[in-house]
């Protein structure tokens, strides 16, 4: 399976992972801060998945 990532740290990237369903992860490029992205779309006839970063609001302490 082929994850594009959309918007985030990681846009217009890809990761080729196992055929197993994904459900999304926390990903960082480099020294970026780490985005949390979750699958948006799935093309039934390439299995290609669109990944759309999470937009999160940091909790205060």
């Amino acid at each position: 399976m082929i994850v594009r990532f959309v918007g985030g740290p990681l846009a217009g990237r890809e990761l080729q992972t196992t055929d197993a369903p994904w459900k999304g992860d926390w990903f960082a490029a480099g020294e970026a801060d780490c985005a949390l992205y979750v699958p948006g779309h799935r093309d039934p006839a390439t299995g290609i998945v669109l990944a759309e970063v999470q937009v999160t609001i940091p909790r205060r302490r």
